[in-house]
């Protein structure tokens, strides 16, 4: 799976980007936060990838933050939330004010988001309160998860086609080991933890 893209930028548009990548062109659809940090056409261009794979497409997602790739992978575990529903969510409603109206119950600021109606802003709220950060996480930051590498080692091991399941005991026995160790080295122990070694 895709999980990274660093290249030119080719087009850039509100809610999609091609990044030349070595002579090949990727399609990423973005939510338009993504798409106001990124530099002009032609510019150098570094973007998180999340691949979504069905029957018959694979399309890619991309993300400037960490924190906003975490928050799309959380809407799109809420029943009847598509990849397509989560970017019109991320580009209706800036990261850290939606981390707010979930964590407190603020239903009406959610139905005022495109394509949100009200069952499925009660649904968000219901499934995804209580996973979102506390407030003194990470003030002001633009990454609203804020917790250091946890997300991007659950994402990495996603991508490699391990459960969240799996992929939560083993980013928490690779943290538990060393919180504090570079990204490739806690990928490492996760890995190993998953694979029983």
């Amino acid at each position: 799976m895709i999980a990274h893209l660093r290249g030119r930028l080719l087009q850039k548009a509100p809610q999609s980007v091609v990044v030349d990548v070595a002579g090949v062109g990727y399609r990423a659809s973005i939510p338009v936060s993504t798409f106001y940090r990124l530099g002009d056409e032609g510019s150098e261009v570094s973007l998180r990838i999340h691949t979504h794979v069905r029957e018959d497409a694979i399309a890619l997602f991309g993300f400037a933050s960490t924190g906003e790739q975490a928050l799309f992978e959380r809407l799109i575990e809420v029943a009847g939330v598509g990849p397509r529903l989560a970017v019109n969510i991320l580009s209706g409603i800036e990261a850290d004010e939606l981390v707010e109206a979930l964590r407190s119950s603020d239903v009406a600021r959610l139905v005022r988001i495109p394509g949100v109606g009200r069952k499925t802003a009660e649904r968000l709220v219901v499934e995804l309160k209580d996973k979102m950060p506390s407030r003194d996480a990470a003030p002001g930051q633009p990454d609203p998860e804020g917790v250091g590498p946890k997300e991007d080692l659950l994402s990495a091991l996603a991508n490699l086609g391990y459960s969240r399941g799996e992929a939560e005991r083993g980013v928490e026995r690779a943290l538990r080991d060393d919180g504090t160790g570079r990204f490739e080295d806690l990928l490492r122990r996760a890995l190993q933890a998953v694979s029983g070694r």
